[in-house]
């Protein structure tokens, strides 16, 4: 019981040196204006188009949405829940929209803590095409498992990450 408790303690010690809030974030650029981008990113009902953790982007048939109307620009949400055999259910909010900078938003699901995303936008260098950063914000709080997750969030979701801009940037260079 003893080396449980001095285990346990250790642990947690160890878990006070990771930082309370994670970030993870990707960017690029797309030769494509910064209109057609920012339609793209503040219109929900675009994001399962690119957007990997986009409920509806695997194309699951047991997942309802319900959108906002207007489903874009702040204040726009969608909810989403899993008619068949699970509970998992969210919802997305833009909580700020600028169409020269980009858009705010809020993630909740009752599996994790509240992200904050942002993409942000601005023209490139040249003025051709649009610079985009995508990230992602948790406060992850004082426990171990929560830290590190976390820690890891990088690793485990950057690949993710990366398809979505991908393909973002795919679909915002054919129009």
């Amino acid at each position: 019981m003893i080396a449980v408790l001095i285990f346990g303690s250790l642990i947690f010690g160890l878990s006070l040196l990771f930082p309370s809030t994670a970030r993870m974030e990707r960017s690029g650029s797309i030769n494509a204006p910064l209109a057609t981008v920012y339609e793209q990113i503040s219109h929900l009902e675009t994001w399962p188009e690119w957007n990997p953790w986009d409920p509806a982007y695997k194309r699951d048939g047991n997942m309802l949405q319900q959108y906002s109307k207007p489903a874009s620009g702040q204040g726009a949400w969608f909810t989403w829940s899993n008619t068949v055999g699970s509970t998992a259910s969210g919802r997305v909010e833009i909580v700020a929209a600028d169409s020269l900078k980009g858009i705010t938003y809020n993630m909740t699901h009752p599996a994790m803590k509240p992200v904050k995303g942002f993409l942000e936008l601005k023209p490139t260098a040249d003025g051709k095409g649009t610079a985009i950063l995508w990230r992602l914000e948790t406060n992850v709080g004082l426990t171990p498992w929560w830290k590190l997750r976390g820690f890891l969030m990088d690793r485990m979701f950057g690949a993710s990450m990366e398809e979505g801009l991908n393909k973002l940037r795919n679909i915002c260079e054919k129009n």
